[in-house]
């Protein structure tokens, strides 16, 4: 006989799970106590807020494929890692995330912190459910490892009742669960080897999951052995090795509008891996559905994302790294110009300005980092305008270097930069975080030190929510309200969680900075005084109010 508790604690070690990201709670102290007794392989790291966790959760399942794990609360401990499970459903990223729950018999009394979770988070997960019964355990965990990593990837939530994990069954654990994704069929690779045969200006669209390094490189040498030109989708530039000739840039916000042109202007569109969701299409402009203007591939391992909103050409239902393995490779020389104007475009793009306005560069930031960063170190960003700096400037050559969430949410880079280090204990970690992004994660600085993860924080501050000032000055131009930030002092705001830190006038400064912060030996933060006028990457504030003219 095991408890509840037992029986899932077991469950998730027998399912090859060794790390799970937590704000403990009374409501599912069994499952705590049951994973103590794993407590030499199975480790808990136990963040300041439920939404780090959550987040840190996601960025686990996006560098191992495998379910990242999450264990909260009930009530507000869900609602607030509502965010990171929001954040894996539109990231395609497989996360289990476990939650306290009342005793069954208080079910409908509105009892404390009671929430009905099939219905708070049926609509942004894959599946969601309360365990009723401890004998079933087993079985619902092998699911949702299953549906979390099938398919397209996403999280499952599963409400555990006090009296489930207190109760006890003698049931045994079930096998360890198999990820199932399709391979594609070979008539459909003839037909797309057809279609190449006969386009003059192809491009290819690469992005979704889940992915690894060996998927990522079988993909790139594909692309560069057919002379492909590709884009890499929004905060997936690590799929495809920056550095190759085929690389054409980053498909998202801010896109080089010369590759915009190119897409409108290809003759057959291969998406791989990516949704074509509002971001890569340019809020579904490029190509406007149901039909694209040339001929659509869509490659993809889930049928229900398959003519969900294009109805393409041809429809390849295939995983990303069984496609990458089988793809036809072909004589790309005919289409070799238009690949070499694409790459010079993308280098030309990367190429950056002098910043307006005072305060750090951080452009010429970027540009060292890009320079002086080994090809494994991982580069981990929240939302907000400064994360433009980055994924413009940046070239990644390795897959599992860039953690972004492409949902939007705050707060999500210095959560990732945890997971990346405690995955990879030799790797540089670089966690970019605007002044306000930093605001709703920076805690987690403490996490950092309790765990003695030497993670490093670049801190951008300008003293506004900059992509909110953005849109307001684009729609209400010099109408500023509600946008505005009064910031602490970032560096000795580190300092008293135990990091290091110092602040950053001038980009001529940062090198040395960065060197002293490698050195420190645990967490570090480096603040970066930019001015708000340097408000994107290709448009000053003053030009976007009309002020200055655009000659960026």
């Amino acid at each position: 006989m095991r408890t509840g508790g037992q029986l899932l604690a077991d469950g998730l070690v027998a399912h090859g799970s060794e790390l799970a990201f937590c704000v403990p709670g009374e409501s599912y102290l069994a499952l705590l106590d049951g994973l103590y007794e794993h407590r030499d392989r199975f480790r808990i790291v136990n963040c300041r807020h439920e939404g780090a966790a959550a987040n840190a959760a996601d960025a686990y399942g996006k560098l191992t494929g495998r379910p990242g794990i999450c264990m909260v609360t009930r009530g507000p401990g869900a609602t607030h890692a509502a965010t990171g499970v929001h954040t894996a459903q539109q990231d395609s990223t497989p996360l289990i995330l476990l939650v306290g729950q009342i005793a069954r018999a208080e079910r409908g009394r509105e009892s404390f912190q009671e929430l009905d979770y099939e219905a708070v988070f049926g609509s942004m997960a894959k599946w969601a459910f309360e365990l009723d019964d401890p004998a079933r355990i087993p079985e619902l965990l092998a699911r949702a490892y299953t549906v979390a990593t099938s398919g397209r990837p996403g999280p499952v939530v599963l409400a555990l009742p006090e009296d489930v994990l207190a109760g006890s069954a003698d049931v045994a654990d079930a096998p360890r669960y198999r990820a199932l994704r399709p391979s594609p069929d070979p008539a459909a690779l003839a037909e797309l080897e057809a279609m190449l045969g006969r386009a003059q200006r192809p491009f290819v669209l690469v992005g979704g999951g889940p992915w690894d390094q060996a998927a990522a490189t079988a993909f790139t040498d594909w692309a560069v052995g057919c002379g492909l030109p590709v884009g890499a989708t929004f905060r997936r530039q690590d799929i495809v090795d920056n550095t190759c000739a085929a690389y054409a840039g980053d498909v998202g916000i801010g896109i080089n509008p010369r590759l915009a042109q190119r897409i409108r202007d290809c003759d057959l569109l291969i998406a791989v891996g990516t949704r074509l969701t509002e971001i890569e299409t340019q809020g579904y402009t490029l190509p406007a559905p149901p039909v694209a203007p040339q001929p659509l591939v869509h490659v993809h391992p889930d049928p229900a994302e398959l003519g969900r909103v294009y109805q393409p050409a041809l429809v390849v239902l295939s995983g990303v790294a069984e496609f990458a393995a089988a793809a036809p490779v072909v004589d790309g020389s005919r289409w070799a110009d238009w690949t070499a104007a694409a790459r010079a475009d993308y280098e030309a793009h990367r190429q950056h300005p002098p910043a307006p306005g005072e305060g750090v560069d951080l452009g010429e930031v970027v540009a060292h980092l890009r320079d002086a960063l080994p090809a494994d170190a991982i580069l981990t960003n929240g939302a907000g305008n400064f994360s433009g700096w980055v994924s413009r400037y940046y070239q990644w050559r390795r897959f599992g270097t860039q953690l972004g969430p492409q949902s939007g949410a705050m707060g999500y880079g210095i959560p990732a930069a945890l997971a990346a280090q405690l995955l990879h204990p030799e790797a540089l970690v670089i966690a970019f975080a605007g002044d306000g992004d930093f605001q709703m994660c920076g805690q987690e600085l403490a996490t950092a030190v309790q765990e003695a993860l030497p993670i490093l924080v670049v801190v951008i501050n300008n003293g506004t929510y900059g992509t909110i000032r953005m849109h307001q000055e684009r729609r209400f131009p010099a109408r500023v309200i509600a946008t505005d930030l009064v910031n602490p002092d970032f560096a000795a705001l580190a300092r008293a969680y135990g990091a290091s830190g110092e602040r950053v006038e001038a980009a001529a400064d940062f090198p040395a900075a960065l060197q002293r912060a490698r050195a420190a030996g645990g967490p570090a933060l480096i603040e970066l005084v930019c001015d708000p006028e340097a408000l994107t990457p290709g448009q000053s504030l003053s030009e976007i109010r009309g002020e200055t003219p655009a000659v960026r």
